[in-house]
């Protein structure tokens, strides 16, 4: 049985059994279960592992290491190397050599001490960690986007829901004053009635023009293995340029910047125009491809015009020079545009705000200023967290579908409540793909 940090109260009496478990599982029990070093006893603490110990692996990771209420135990990577480094910096943090390495993610999945997971894969190996995760009792902190396809990310929506799971998404503007400022007042109705959004992404890349077109392939580095990195993809070449980071350049593992930015600046949006739990009625996408066998080929300039529920518009550009970077609300009185670091508005008063006055507040948004302490947070209260799964699934829908749009090369109708094309049984392929044989999604 999954003793989960949310399921099993500690007693004297489970406590002394598991201390006596502990000596085959020297992870569980290192000096500072017991209360000191300024740490929480066994009934506070949050148990992790981490899976993917790459750019965002290393930046989540760390910032859990810091949370003296979480203790991480195990790591896990198909990269050797990677994995090497974040066992050795895990156990220099906390002095010992407690944190147990996996090449296997299922390995790490079937300790029944961990509580909680943290997930920084590429985007076609989301689906099934996450899934994988909620089915053995894990909380999980995952990337965004929330899946390579919509399909993907229905199946994670379903699993954490059937298991009870905590989610939160690393879309961690949620948790920045600005962004949360903005959105309130936009929910609160100080720019009118909402006529346009435009949210605007980044496009390219363009900085290596030579692996926009076919390359050979070559044999992988012992350190990886490629094999289970592909995972349930198709079995491409090897080529280094389409792995580590680089792997969101091509559609087989990633999404391009279209993908690997709609679940920041569209979240954003959505939060602000009430759109959590729903999204758009028609969607049309045009983009700049490179060749489909290109080494990278995902579009690098897209323009994407949808239409939402009371004759809302919004465009989603990236390479668009009449579409600012983030998210921007224009409405009957006023507007706002928000990004990182960046805050504008129609009106001064507005930008001074600290935050929004509370006689303005009508609409009180979650209010989280630590992205991973929300998490932990949230583990221990059971509530949600500030972007749980079903979230994360509906801001980045649009970009799922404004793919599919310019990949058919038409509108496309969607109808958010039953979440499926209307009418275009080829663009309703194209929401899944096929997985190559063994990997299959519970």
């Amino acid at each position: 049985m999954n003793h989960s940090f949310a399921d099993k109260k500690l007693t004297r009496r489970n406590f002394l059994a598991t201390a006596g478990t502990a000596v085959a599982l020297p992870t569980i029990l290192p000096l500072s279960v017991f209360g000191r070093d300024n740490r929480p006893a066994p009934s506070g603490r949050i148990v992790m592992g981490v899976v993917g110990c790459g750019g965002m692996g290393n930046g989540n990771t760390d910032a859990f290491l810091g949370k003296k209420e979480c203790q991480v135990v195990a790591a896990c990577d198909v990269d050797k190397n990677h994995l090497r480094d974040m066992v050795n910096k895990v156990n220099g943090r906390y002095k010992n050599q407690d944190c147990k390495g996996y090449s296997d993610l299922s390995q790490l999945m079937a300790r029944t001490d961990i509580d909680a997971v943290m997930l920084a894969l590429p985007d076609h190996w989301h689906a099934l960690a996450a899934v994988e995760a909620a089915n053995h009792g894990k909380d999980i902190y995952g990337e965004k986007p929330l899946a390579r396809t919509i399909v993907e990310q229905q199946s994670i929506v379903r699993a954490v829901q059937k298991n009870k799971r905590i989610w939160q998404t690393g879309s961690w503007q949620r948790s920045q004053s600005n962004f949360h400022k903005a959105a309130e007042i936009v929910r609160n109705g100080l720019i009118g009635k909402i006529k346009r959004v435009e949210v605007g992404l980044p496009d390219g890349p363009f900085d290596h023009p030579e692996l926009n077109k076919p390359m050979p392939g070559t044999t992988p580095p012992p350190e990886l293995d490629y094999d289970r990195w592909i995972g349930p993809s198709t079995l491409l070449p090897y080529i280094e340029q389409r792995t580590h980071y680089q792997w969101r350049w091509n559609y087989n593992t990633g999404g391009g910047q279209l993908l690997d930015w709609i679940g920041h600046h569209c979240d954003i949006a959505h939060w602000g125009m009430d759109c959590d739990r729903s999204g758009p009625l028609e969607i049309e996408g045009r983009g700049e491809f490179p060749p489909k066998d290109a080494v990278w080929n995902s579009c690098t300039k897209y323009r994407i015009e949808l239409k939402y529920p009371n004759d809302i518009e919004m465009t989603i550009g990236g390479g668009q020079p009449d579409i600012q970077g983030g998210a921007k609300w224009i409405g009957t009185d006023g507007w706002v545009r928000v990004d990182r670091g960046v805050f504008e508005s129609s009106k001064a008063e507005w930008r001074d705000y600290n935050e929004l006055p509370e006689e303005l507040r009508k609409v009180k948004l979650y209010k989280s200023t630590d992205h991973h302490q929300n998490f932990l947070d949230c583990v221990k209260s059971r509530q949600p967290t500030v972007t749980p799964a079903e979230t994360a699934h509906h801001s980045a829908i649009p970009g799922h579908l404004g793919l599919i749009s310019m990949l058919v090369g038409r509108k496309l109708k969607w109808d958010s409540s039953r979440e499926r094309i209307i009418g275009d049984p080829e663009a309703s392929k194209l929401m899944g793909r096929d997985y190559r044989a063994p990997w299959k999604l519970a």
